[in-house]
């Protein structure tokens, strides 16, 4: 018997059969089964196979699980209604996390999907200008959104966000940064538009400086995200993608789905075409979610400067109704951590075209539940919050159906994309994820292109319904979600660089910087007395 027909002929540790087989790397797309032993893809292949637990995937995609990179979904409730719309992989790369080794030993062993984290630039930005804040072992973003942010503030000034750092202070960032970075941060994450006021140009630069130099991305929730009338609100994007360039750093624009979006397509693409490591993401809907203690909600900005109406545009899904200017002031103050829902109509007329964009990736913002950690057995009617979380990608699906995106397109979008760029930044665990190829993670999502809807919604016990269409959902070779149902297994691996003890923090000075930028003052002394002796 020949090597070929043994391994063919041998029992795997799981086959799937009859199923459509599709990846966007490959542009593979043909009826074939597969085997996956010990959590990889060990074949692909027409010939019949067994294994010890077999999947029937007639009329359905088999493909790479789908990789989230913007992912807040941090508790047993959302997590598993993110299983349940396709996801494998969840990284928070836009509010990130501080103590990112505490981090990761606490989602071990502990977590459904694979798991990851950058440093978090609004969390050490706390450390520096709210040292009075006390701080848990590690936060991420359900406590650093809501806890440290009204703990920050509760002297009646918010350091965090308003406060602009003097070198010293920088310094105490970039080594707080470094240690993150050191940690295995999968990159800087930067929600600076929570702190136009406090973080300075020259603070983002040295941010993305160091973050490059380690060949991490940066990731941004840029200046001016959100903002509806803003005549360069674009340039919260050109201050972030030029210092990616200058630098020749990878950078991840997150949530590009606002004013503006067409103009930062355009020169991402562009960078692109020159071999520059930049792409940006999307979520699928016309409302975007948020702490409703953020600055941009106060009046004199969310009414003068927006020109928004709280009645007609700010949703509490937990009230279930429109806030009034006085309910929100009133919420905002005795309940800062509350997630509220913020309406944008013009998302409704750009939403198609965000479906078409090459690289734009589909990134869900996915809110936890606010339920506790162990909130596993929770009905997924008692999530509160934006539905983004349980039908981001079924959303895209079934609005890629009816709008004619090619499949592979939109599966590009889901997995293979956000695993190319990240693998491309030297991250090996992202080398091995996004494609279904043999010698491949066995991260894999079984999905029926035809049925496959988002049924989440708005409304109050609807916020949390999963989605349908997705029966099969596999972490490392392991079913997580098995004929449409959650299994409580702790399949996640972490998503991260290698631990090292190597710095790469350079303290800056405004001394050290004209010795590096500036030419010597008496070499030009000595030159002229040369040339006057010649």
């Amino acid at each position: 018997m020949s090597c070929i027909t043994q391994l063919q002929a041998q029992d795997y540790d799981l086959v799937i059969l009859n199923g459509r087989v599709m990846d966007p790397e490959t542009m593979l797309d043909a009826k074939l089964n597969v085997g996956v032993t010990n959590g990889k893809i060990a074949i692909i292949t027409p010939n019949n196979i067994t294994g010890k637990e077999t999947i029937d995937a007639t009329n359905h995609v088999v493909t790479a699980g789908f990789i989230d990179t913007h992912f807040h979904a941090l508790d047993g409730l959302s997590l598993k209604m993110a299983a349940r719309d396709g996801v494998t992989t969840g990284m928070d790369l836009e509010i990130g996390a501080i103590s990112v080794d505490e981090w990761y030993k606490a989602k071990e062993n502990a977590w459904p999907l694979n798991y990851g984290t950058g440093v978090s630039h609004e969390g050490i930005r706390i450390q520096v200008h709210d040292p009075e804040t006390e701080l848990p072992t590690w936060a991420d973003a359900p406590v650093l959104l809501g806890k440290l942010r009204a703990e920050a503030c509760a002297d009646g000034i918010c350091g965090w966000q308003d406060s602009t750092s003097n070198i010293d202070q920088l310094n105490q960032l970039l080594k707080l940064a470094d240690t993150g970075m050191q940690q295995g941060a999968v990159a800087f994450c930067s929600t600076v538009g929570y702190m136009v006021k406090g973080v300075s140009t020259l603070e983002m630069f040295k941010m993305q400086e160091l973050a490059g130099k380690y060949g991490r991305a940066s990731t941004a929730h840029v200046r001016f995200h959100g903002n509806p009338v803003h005549p360069q609100a674009s340039h919260g994007t050109d201050e972030i993608l030029a210092n990616a360039l200058a630098l020749n750093a990878p950078l991840l624009l997150c949530h590009n789905n606002d004013f503006g979006w067409m103009e930062n397509e355009e020169k991402l693409q562009l960078a692109r075409e020159q071999g520059f490591n930049v792409w940006s993401e999307y979520y699928p809907y016309d409302a975007a979610s948020t702490s409703i203690s953020s600055s941009f909600f106060a009046p004199n900005m969310y009414k003068d400067v927006f020109g928004l109406s709280y009645e007609e545009t700010m949703y509490d899904p937990i009230a279930d109704k429109f806030l009034t200017e006085e309910e929100y002031l009133k919420t905002s103050k005795e309940d800062p951590s509350r997630l509220v829902v913020v309406f944008s109509p013009s998302r409704k007329k750009w939403l198609p075209n965000w479906l078409r964009m090459p690289h734009m990736t589909v990134a869900s913002d996915a809110i936890y539940s606010g339920k506790g950690v162990d909130s596993w057995d929770l009905p997924f009617s008692d999530y509160q919050g934006h539905p983004r979380t349980g039908g981001t990608r079924a959303k895209v699906f079934k609005l890629g159906r009816e709008l004619g995106v090619p499949l592979m397109f939109t599966l590009a979008q889901m997995s293979y994309w956000p695993a190319k760029h990240l693998g491309d930044a030297g991250l090996e665990a992202m080398q091995m994820r996004g494609r279904m190829q043999e010698g491949m993670i066995a991260d894999i999502t079984i999905f029926n292109p035809e049925t496959v809807t988002d049924n989440s919604t708005y409304k109050s016990g609807e916020q949390g319904l999963p989605s349908t269409g997705i029966p099969y959902v596999i972490v490392n070779g392991k079913q997580v979600v098995k004929d449409s149902k959650f299994q409580k297994i702790w399949a996640g691996q972490p998503i991260r660089y290698p631990v090292v003890n190597e710095s790469k923090y350079e303290s800056i000075s405004e001394e050290k910087w004209l010795n590096h930028r500036a030419i010597s003052t008496f070499s030009l002394e000595m030159a002229e007395h040369e040339d006057h002796k010649n």
